[in-house]
């Protein structure tokens, strides 16, 4: 029984793996005018678009396709800060934003780490503020964070605002324009149901970003520096088509079936969960904010009295066939706020096909585990 949706959504739709199969037979986009090379670009370009409409983008030439979200980020956050400049971002992030900032901080870029909350972002600005980057839903609670709030704030104070969307691209709706957001990084492989290997960056236009890499862009081959004008400014190499299609296809999907009908129905299963889990004694819960389930996604992380997370996560895979996540989960500060460096903490994370049933007998592994 899989309980770590927020490791990777494993269940792909059908559509996305044909449109895969599809993409093995396509060409080398922008490496040439032949009918294969330009069938695959415009399938790029196809799924460009479709990536700019679902988040509510500035284009599809702003949308950058990457190998995940931890190169979008390192790619944002090294390609826009220099030494000098300050930048804040929250406790409850991930190591793909943490590092890259720890990074920046050695090269002179001021670091201030504090709450996700919008009124202890606002106390951290300072006059030479560059850049405020913050995850939109964390992935060992589960809170969902009020960007919009914050990318109001950066933009009435000229602020580059970044978000890490790893846990809430497919399962909350999100508007670039609506939310404020100048920069969207995202993966693929979560909940927007697509391949791993695959993510990109949605930009604002005028943001101008240092490419983390350089190299073939198919076009201004002449040229001793990348290509200024976006995607191909940060987009050197052969991109990944394969990954590209599948994500195409599962924006489709998720377009079809309802962004909002996946919404209800996680927010059925974790609420679900959390009620009955809440009920077993011995177990710990864990939450920033008052538990809002109109503001959570569908994952939950506990501890089982001061039991070592690794050992709860193995005897319920062992036991049960019950897959979770044990230990830190990236998010070393969330563990360190919470007083559970040593212990870590066992996560569940449902997908939208997860099952009521499925709740209870996890519930009733738990039980068992607790009772013993």
């Amino acid at each position: 029984m899989y309980a770590d949706y927020a490791a990777t959504h494993i269940t792909k739709p059908d559509c996305v793996k044909d449109a895969m199969i599809h993409a093995l037979s396509l060409g080398n986009s922008g490496r040439g005018v032949n009918e294969s090379s330009l069938d695959a670009a415009r399938k790029i370009y196809e799924v460009r678009t479709k990536v700019d409409q679902f988040f509510d983008g500035y284009g599809p030439e702003q949308v950058v396709f990457t190998s995940g979200i931890t190169e979008s980020l390192n790619t944002v956050i090294k390609g826009y800060l220099n030494k000098g400049d300050h930048v804040i971002t929250t406790f409850m992030e991930h190591n793909s934003v943490l590092r890259p900032l720890y990074e920046m901080e050695q090269q002179g870029v001021r670091l201030t780490i504090t709450s996700p909350d919008v009124d202890h972002i606002e106390q951290a600005i300072y006059e030479d503020t560059k850049m405020v980057v913050m995850i939109q839903a964390s992935n060992v609670t589960g809170e969902v964070f009020d960007i919009r709030s914050v990318g109001k704030l950066c933009k009435e104070k000229g602020i580059l605002f970044v978000v890490d969307t790893a846990q809430s691209a497919g399962v909350i709706p999100i508007s670039m324009k609506e939310d404020y957001i100048d920069v969207l990084c995202f993966t693929g492989h979560k909940g927007l149901l697509g391949p791993q290997g695959i993510g990109g960056i949605c930009i604002r236009k005028g943001v101008k970003i240092h490419p983390l890499k350089t190299g073939g862009t198919g076009i201004l081959s002449f040229s001793k520096t990348q290509p200024e004008a976006l995607p191909q400014a940060l987009e050197a190499g052969t991109l990944n088509g394969i990954g590209i299609a599948g994500l195409g296809a599962a924006i489709d999907h998720i377009n079809t079936y309802g962004i909002n009908k996946i919404r209800k129905q996680e927010k059925n299963l974790i609420e679900t969960f959390y009620k009955k889990m809440k009920e077993i004694k011995g177990i710990k819960t864990y939450h920033e904010n008052p538990l809002d389930f109109t503001k959570q996604t569908a994952i939950c992380s506990i501890n089982l009295e001061e039991y070592d997370s690794g050992s709860v996560s193995d005897e319920l895979m062992e036991r049960f066939h019950i897959q979770t996540r044990s230990g830190a989960h990236c998010a070393p500060l969330v563990h360190e706020h919470f007083g559970t460096v040593e212990q870590g903490m066992v996560r569940f994370s449902f997908g939208h096909e997860t099952t009521i049933e499925e709740i209870n007998q996890i519930i009733h592994a738990v039980k068992i585990l607790a009772e013993e």
